[in-house]
């Protein structure tokens, strides 16, 4: 599974014949900037999932369509509300099933009643990055006997409500292939290690897509980079001056034609040339009306100046 956010990383990866496509509320932090992804909303993460489903089917892909719920709108003790969540996700968004994080008693409820609703669910244990602010940050998990067997409970929790695959993040190989084993449906690991039904990684980070030759963005430790996209983007941007050049203008005008324009363009010459000094003088005077305006309303001073 591969994170996309957009119609050309979506077309990308599916040419790729990646199996399963998440769009990840990971595009908080990959594309929008945000340290964190609690920013988004329903209304984001179905505006990117419209977008990656139009790439899948400009490809003909068959892979699945996975997306990402946002924090807060699944948590709720109502768990009608979650269910109505999820149904934008596949009538709007295009999605074939959606994930939540946290495999605690109430969450595996509220991925039975969306199940029950007729929307496909994955589960997420482990580092749930929605819950950074409980959990203390972005921090491994499982690394204690106790915490690593609370995690198993929570994936067949999940298993049990009726989830088709669970997502484990940070945690200990031996710990998560201890629960690939346990469970029977797949896992999908995120820096847990290679016993796991299969691998997820952010497209982003898998093809180095911000390394810059100065400095190279923060990528997970788990993360192996596959490309140095980066560094190609910043080659391409990168001014030459030589372009566009002869080989990309490729409209022309016939000789007799160009020779009518320029015979045109000497008949009014004069005339356009006044028409320029006008409109450069009201530019400059307009630009000095501005300027005077930004030490405050020149009226109301004025006005003041007779009391």
């Amino acid at each position: 599974m591969v994170t996309a956010y957009d119609y050309p990383s979506a077309v990308h990866v599916a040419r790729a014949g990646i199996d399963l496509i998440l769009v990840g509320d990971s595009v908080a932090m990959v594309e929008l900037g945000h340290e964190t992804t609690q920013e988004m909303e329903t209304d984001d993460m179905v505006h990117h999932c419209k977008a990656v489903k139009l790439g899948l089917e400009f490809v003909k892909s068959g892979s699945m369509l996975v997306g990402d719920m946002p924090f807060g709108t699944y948590e709720y003790e109502d768990t009608d509300i979650a269910l109505r969540n999820a149904y934008r996700f596949v009538k709007e968004g295009g999605c074939d099933a959606v994930k939540l994080e946290g495999g605690s008693v109430a969450r595996a409820k509220t991925a039975r009643r969306i199940v029950d609703g007729g929307v496909a669910v994955m589960g997420h244990v482990g580092l749930t990055p929605q819950a950074i602010s409980v959990i203390g940050g972005f921090r491994a998990q499982g690394r204690t006997a106790v915490r690593a067997r609370e995690l198993l409970d929570d994936a067949l929790r999940l298993q049990d409500a009726g989830c088709f695959a669970v997502v484990l993040e940070c945690i200990p190989a031996n710990v998560a292939a201890a629960i690939t084993e346990t469970l029977e449906i797949p896992t999908i690991g995120i820096g847990a290690g290679g016993g796991t039904s299969g691998q997820v990684l952010v497209f982003h980070d898998m093809l180095g897509m911000l390394s810059h030759p100065q400095h190279d963005q923060f990528v997970p430790k788990f993360c192996k980079k596959y490309a140095q996209v980066g560094l190609a983007i910043q080659g391409g941007l990168v001014e030459s001056g030589v372009f566009p050049g002869e080989d990309y203008s490729p409209y022309k005008m016939t000789e007799e034609e160009q020779a009518i324009f320029e015979r045109l363009l000497q008949k009014d010459a004069e005339h356009r040339r006044r028409q320029h000094e006008i409109a450069a003088k009201k530019l400059s005077q307009a630009d000095e009306y501005e300027t005077l305006k930004l030490y405050g309303d020149n009226n109301s001073n004025n006005n003041n100046k007779g009391k």
